[in-house]
């Protein structure tokens, strides 16, 4: 396997960077997990825009435009010869003087990690084996006064100690004031009575790729949509339940809290119509 770092195509066992990296040193960095399909990258535009925001908020100008950014993860599937991909494309400040507060960017350091995951769309398999099974834990999601949502750095921390709370697939957590958040790693969905709802953006709540793709879906299909600050009793009271992310696309969620749900008319109907999409755009 071969890793894109720094510009080059490197053998995965010597790529490395510095320890004196910030993203190593403080996760004072950025990034952006993609799914590619067919061999190009999905919602790349999107994904641009998160990053760049997440970017802007750390106020990490390393000089790098999109066509550039897509060039290289282009490279690193292409050297690969993988057409059906997990792609991490991180950024961060480079090396600096071992102080907290960062200078001017002069070399970032720019990294392209590949995996190969299965085929996508309507004749594809997903990631996982299972619904998934989740549990709400203790570890509360940051709030956006102290670390912004809508950014997907390198310092990981909240969702780390809030997987370490439980063994179920994902943990799910609550926001500072006991509003339903998020998952650790996805977005959460719920349908009652025909509707789907999932947390507000007004919350910390990551603006999920997959999050907004399945949204735009459910409009298409005239299934009723809402958005809220919602209680952990609103989802448990759910008739369906189901997990997004890149990766896992549209997971149905199986059992929340010792709570079960079934894998609704609803739940398939928005699968289905992502894997439709999937294989319009890219197959």
């Amino acid at each position: 396997m071969l890793y894109h770092v720094n510009g080059d195509l490197v053998p995965a066992d010597e790529a490395t960077v510095s320890v004196r990296d910030r993203g190593f040193m403080y996760g004072d960095a950025a990034f952006e997990t993609l799914r590619a399909y067919g061999g190009d990258a999905f919602e790349w535009d999107a994904h641009a825009d998160r990053l760049r925001a997440t970017c802007d908020a750390l106020s990490l100008d390393h000089g790098l435009g999109d066509d550039d950014l897509r060039g290289r993860v282009r490279e690193t599937l292409d050297a690969n010869d993988l057409r059906e991909a997990y792609v991490k494309l991180s950024i961060s400040r480079g090396v600096q003087p071992g102080k907290l507060t960062p200078g001017p960017v002069e070399e970032p350091t720019v990294v392209v990690v590949v995996a190969e995951l299965p085929r996508g769309g309507v004749d594809g398999e997903p990631v996982w084996d299972a619904p998934a099974t989740a549990e709400t834990v203790e570890t509360r999601r940051a709030p956006d006064a102290a670390l912004p949502a809508h950014a997907k750095t390198h310092n990981y921390l909240n969702g780390i100690l809030a997987r370490l709370e439980t063994d179920a697939d994902e943990a799910v957590l609550l926001d500072s004031r006991g509003k339903l958040a998020e998952g650790a790693t996805s977005n959460l969905f719920f349908v009652r009575d025909g509707a789907l709802h999932t947390p507000s953006l007004e919350g910390p709540v990551l603006p999920g790729v997959t999050r907004r793709v399945v949204l735009e879906l459910a409009d298409g299909a005239g299934i009723p949509t809402e958005t809220g600050r919602y209680d952990l009793t609103a989802v448990r009271r759910g008739d369906e339940a189901f997990l997004t992310n890149t990766t896992w696309e549209v997971r149905p969620l199986a059992r929340l809290d010792g709570v079960e749900f079934g894998v609704g008319p609803v739940t398939r109907e928005l699968a289905d119509a992502f894997d439709a999409l999937v294989e319009s755009r890219h197959y």
